[in-house]
């Protein structure tokens, strides 16, 4: 295995993303959309998600294809992206046709980024607009870090982000990952600099500064973003619901429903190696899968294990490199891993 050209998820044909930022608001949006609707479903492991339309993905339900995956912050607020994104889609004649009735389908997840150091006073739900604006950016190429649903994520211990990476495997398959990290827990160790998923990183795409050599890590769960986030609010600030890790796994694999799911749910153990801890009763740690199909199996059972593991592979690596290309910007309450 080997990264794709761009180590994005845009590597698998086909895709693009948007990504929406609004740096007063200190948050925005990221839209995944392809060429054809493709085939997606979802696993949610965290205890506190915030989602849209994601039982439409079920292998038992009637849709088989989406027409876009919307990742946003916002909290509740940022669930209207995805009505910014059907409006832009529909615009553009895509969607689920029924006579005369156009439905863009399009599921979606948020994380809570409300209390970042960001003006939140708007009369106006910003999100849709937001949603929208990435959908019309979408491309080939994007940034990560502190962009699009990033722009304002916070991770334990220093600021968060967007983060994607990819892998082209030997049986020919592309498998990319695409995810905002605002964990509860830290994606380094005790230090702050050495990444917990720097075994699996190639290329130094993230530092190249190894694994830390110290033992006995992971007893510690001390979260700078709370005390960040109750000194702003002048308060203790319960972690229900104020965290959240969201991610997008996809392949040119022609894949069922069942089997993009069983995608969704090997790729968290890439979440588990990148952040600790992770899956809590306060994260809504969700992963999308995304199949584009067009690269059909030669070998299923071989095949799907080796999309599975890269998928976990790729996800761990795109996490470290969303809090590696963080940027400082004005009013942050948490320092950068490049400060």
């Amino acid at each position: 295995m080997k990264p794709g050209p761009r180590n994005l998820i845009t590597d698998v044909a086909g895709l693009k993303v948007g990504n929406a930022s609004d740096t007063a608001l200190k948050s925005g949006t990221t839209v995944l959309t392809a060429d054809q609707p493709f085939t997606a479903a979802v696993h949610i492991m965290g205890g506190a998600p915030g989602t849209r339309e994601t039982d439409l993905l079920a292998p038992d339900k009637t849709v088989q294809a989406v027409d876009a995956l919307v990742l946003s912050g916002g909290s509740a607020y940022g669930l209207d992206a995805c009505s910014g994104v059907v409006d832009g889609l529909r615009a553009m004649g895509r969607g689920f046709r029924l006579g005369p009735a156009l439905v863009p389908i399009v599921p979606g997840a948020i994380i809570f980024d409300l209390l970042n150091g960001g003006e939140k006073d708007w009369d106006q739900n910003p999100y849709p607009a937001l949603g929208r604006a990435a959908l019309q950016n979408a491309s080939a190429d994007f940034a990560l870090g502190t962009s699009g649903a990033g722009t304002g994520a916070l991770t334990g211990m220093q600021k968060g982000g967007l983060g994607s990476s990819s892998l082209v495997l030997d049986s020919g398959h592309t498998v990319g990952a695409l995810v905002v990290a605002n964990p509860i827990g830290s994606v380094t160790t005790p230090g702050e600099r050495h990444f917990w998923a720097a075994p699996f990183e190639i290329d130094a795409e993230f530092g190249g500064l190894g694994p830390d050599p110290a033992a006995g890590l992971g007893r510690s769960l001390r979260s700078r973003k709370m005390e960040a986030m109750a000194a702003l609010a002048g308060a203790p600030v319960s972690s229900n619901g104020s965290n959240t890790t969201i991610a997008i796994v996809a392949t040119d694999a022609t894949l069922t429903k069942a089997e993009a799911q069983r995608m969704a749910t090997t790729a968290h153990d890439g979440m588990a190696r990148a952040i600790l801890p992770s899956h809590g009763p306060h994260d809504g740690d969700l992963v999308f899968a995304a199949a584009t199909g067009s690269r059909p199996l030669e070998d299923p059972a071989q095949d799907m294990l080796g999309l599975c593991h890269a998928a976990s592979l790729c996800l761990a690596r795109a996490i470290a490199r969303a809090v590696y290309e963080a940027r400082p910007a004005d009013g942050d309450i948490l320092p950068c891993w490049q400060a």
